[in-house]
């Protein structure tokens, strides 16, 4: 996963990983660096940077997608990554933050038509990521393919 805020090095990263025949996953930043990111060619996940403290509009979540974003990655056919790990290791309070900006994220990403896939290691609560989607407002299809 290339992890970086400067945009030159992530499209070294992501020919170096291309000519190794490694899939290009990048940890996403803030609105005007993704939008940038899914230039790089051969980009196949743009993976939710959890960790990142922006500040929240009056409307709606900073949860590092927007339609724009969400439109190209569906064209693109760039899969958005979520980390499941990081929503579960929270606290209370930080864990309703980020189930709340991940429904605004599956509302985003189902109106564009965008894939989202789970990252990390999920073959044991493959049903209860599945659960935790359809709860949130994802359709069955999002919900399979996302496990």
């Amino acid at each position: 996963m290339i992890i970086t805020t400067n945009l030159n090095e992530a499209r070294k990263q992501a020919d170096k990983l291309r000519k190794e025949g490694k899939p290009v996953v990048v940890l996403s930043q803030d609105d005007e660096f993704n939008r940038k990111l899914l230039e790089i060619k051969g980009l196949s996940m743009l993976v939710i940077n959890e960790s990142l403290n922006q500040k929240e509009y009056m409307k709606q979540r900073n949860s590092g997608l927007n339609e724009v974003v969400a439109k190209i990655c569906a064209e693109k056919n760039i899969e958005i990554g979520i980390q499941a790990d990081e929503i579960i290791g929270k606290d209370e309070v930080e864990q309703a933050h980020s189930l709340s900006r991940l429904m605004q994220n599956i509302m985003l990403c189902k109106k564009a038509e965008a894939r989202i896939v789970f990252t990390g290691n999920n073959e044991k609560n493959k049903k209860a990521l599945q659960s935790l989607l359809l709860s949130l407002g994802a359709s069955t299809k999002q919900a399979e393919q996302a496990t």
